[in-house]
């Protein structure tokens, strides 16, 4: 499980330059925002950029000191606040940025642990139940996993992990009284 800390850089849903439709001020009064979700934590945020050009999927620094893409981190926003746009872009985000740090998903399925006597971490992700559970523990016994193409050929019945962490972790966006953050954080 994540801890909470803060996000350093984020990858762009959206870019709103004439603000959010929602907000009721008159357009000249209006500044513009960028919907974003940081890579480390999966926070959704909305940021106010400089005045550069900035595109969907840009991936922005936000953490402290001088940034050259963004002026400041206005909010953290809920998964209910995304726009339209940035609702459809999200898998796809989320996807890359699993791919793109596979080895820590492969940490989880190596080193997840018992969280109660009745309840694993593997059974957080959406399809593993007690027997699949237990095919994981014993094929990561015999030797730990070193990809998804190595989960995927060793368990026959898990043709695409990189799918189910995907969806555990929409799931904790969407959701927001879920009781574990696994790969999020509150």
């Amino acid at each position: 499980m994540k801890a909470d800390k803060k996000e350093i850089n984020a990858l762009v849903l959206d870019v709103l330059l004439k603000g959010h439709p929602d907000d009721p001020r008159p357009i000249f009064k209006r500044e513009p925002v960028i919907q974003a979700i940081g890579i480390e934590q999966f926070k959704l945020l909305e940021l106010v950029p400089k005045k550069v050009e900035i595109q969907i999927h840009d991936l922005v620094y936000i953490g402290d000191g001088d940034r050259d893409k963004i002026e400041r981190v206005k909010r953290r926003i809920s998964y209910e606040e995304l726009t339209h746009t940035a609702l459809l872009e999200l898998p796809f985000v989320i996807e890359q940025l699993v791919k793109e740090h596979e080895a820590d998903y492969i940490s989880f399925f190596n080193k997840s642990i018992s969280i109660s006597p009745k309840l694993h971490m593997l059974h957080l992700l959406p399809g593993i139940g007690k027997k699949l559970m237990w095919e994981i523990l014993e094929a990561r016994e015999k030797k730990p996993f070193t990809s998804f193409a190595d989960i995927s050929t060793r368990i026959k019945s898990i043709p695409h992990p990189e799918k189910m962490v995907i969806a555990r972790i929409m799931e904790e966006l969407q959701d927001p009284d879920i009781k574990y953050h696994v790969f999020t954080s509150k």
